[in-house]
């Protein structure tokens, strides 16, 4: 099929690509969100410990993590929407059969390997995928764009769910994040393509002499371990994963799995823990948004570094935050709101730069490894705070110090450990 030029007057089917993933985005989110207010109702139903349920939860995130690079050469090997569509029907198969648990050990294959294996297949590594196959202009935008996604799963799925627990509970909760899954598989099905060339297109934003990389054969199992193995023996690769580690520690294992239950224990209502979850995913899809559009312009270890020195204050006042008023936890959500996932687009720009475009989706994965590990040990790690000491004041403290190491950390990517000097493989091309 002859390639058209990326110039034509009609809306780039890029853009409907971009849409569809959102959505995809946005509904994965919504289902890998949703636990964090089952947690207090099946702590109550059957009298199991924060801990138990968080195990679950942890494992999921672990497994949403390592899954990354694998899925990132089954996109290569055979296609976005084959790979995307399978994701979803895991969601769906380990998700609705939470109505029935009787058992925590039960959440563990269903959260934890099914739901697990889902987001990590339908995630910021399919995100950075689409964005860089299908968009050469525009590629941090849409990267904050998609990045949003996730923040407006929360958005949109927290309020409903913990409306629906407190008034019909928490199964109905089950069922209404199912049918949404439901819902997008035939419109991933029907719009969704892998590559602009299937269509007869370039990238949005291609030069007409634009040449499409060839397509990659490899084996999607040795393929992720063998860039395993070059990412182990770089620094910037440490460095990127070390500082994703704490970025995963302090947003979806501590913030995104436990807020919602600190609420509680301070007398908060669910209904009003969820609203303020939903107003950060709205302030974090306003500053993810504007991050992808700052990672075109600005360096992206500077970008960094404001982020994560700023989410650690954030957490450090969170603790105080419950005693001042609905107005101190207002005032965290719109601080922290912003900053929520916004390290994520000058991520996938630096590993970009470092590894290249066409190693990027898969080196991405396996710094979301790093990221998913500190969301584990996180969700984990702090439901067992809360169980041996009855509040999440040390998680809280913890995370914050954490997140100005990251603050660190980041400044010294592409630094040469001998000389010093800065290369600019950071500097935003456009």
């Amino acid at each position: 099929m002859p390639v058209r030029s990326a110039t034509s007057p009609r809306l780039h089917y890029a853009w409907v690509v971009f849409g569809v993933t959102f959505l995809v985005l946005l509904v994965t989110a919504g289902v890998r969100a949703a636990p964090s207010v089952l947690l207090v109702p099946l702590e109550s139903e059957f009298g199991w410990s924060r801990a138990q349920i968080s195990l679950a939860i942890s494992i999921g995130l672990l497994l949403y993590g390592l899954i990354g690079p694998f899925s990132a050469a089954f996109m290569d090997r055979f296609g976005i929407r084959r790979v995307m569509l399978v994701a979803l029907s895991l969601l769906l198969l380990g998700f609705a059969p939470t109505i029935f648990v009787g058992a925590s050990w039960q959440l563990i294959p269903l959260w934890g390997i099914v739901v697990g294996a889902g987001t990590g297949i339908g995630a910021m590594v399919m995100a950075a995928m689409v964005a860089t196959r299908w968009f050469v202009a525009r590629r941090g935008l849409v990267m904050g764009f998609l990045t949003g996604g996730a923040a407006a799963g929360n958005l949109i799925f927290l309020p409903v769910l913990a409306t629906v627990t407190v008034s019909v509970g928490w199964r109905w909760a089950v069922v209404i994040s199912c049918a949404s899954v439901l819902a997008v598989i035939p419109i991933a099905a029907l719009f969704m393509r892998s590559q602009p060339a299937d269509i007869g297109l370039l990238p949005y934003g291609a030069a007409p002499d634009f040449t499409p990389p060839a397509a990659r054969r490899d084996n999607p199992i040795t393929a992720p371990i063998a860039a395993l193995g070059t990412a182990l023996g770089s620094r910037d690769f440490w460095l990127l994963g070390g500082s994703f580690f704490v970025c995963g520690a302090s947003t979806l294992g501590l913030v995104g799995t436990h807020f919602i239950a600190a609420c509680l224990d301070h007398g908060i209502p669910e209904a009003t823990a969820a609203a303020i979850m939903a107003a950060m995913g709205v302030c974090n899809f306003i500053g993810t948004s504007a991050s992808g559009w700052l990672s075109d312009r600005i360096d992206s270890r500077k970008l960094l570094f404001w982020y994560y020195g700023l989410r650690g204050l954030s957490l450090l006042f969170l603790p105080y935050a419950f005693g001042v008023s609905f107005w101190g936890l207002s005032l965290f959500g719109l601080f922290y709101g912003l900053d929520w996932i916004a390290t994520v687009p000058p991520t996938v720009r630096l590993t970009a730069n470092i590894f290249g475009p066409r190693s990027a989706a898969m080196m991405y994965g396996w710094v979301m490894v790093c990221h998913q590990i500190g969301a584990a040990a996180a969700a984990y790690g702090s439901g067992l705070i809360h169980t041996l000491y009855g509040d999440y004041f040390s998680a809280f403290i913890l995370g914050g110090f954490l997140c100005f190491a990251a603050a660190l950390m980041v400044l010294r990517i592409g630094v040469s450990s001998r000389t010093g000097t800065r290369p600019a493989l950071a500097e935003a091309t456009g």
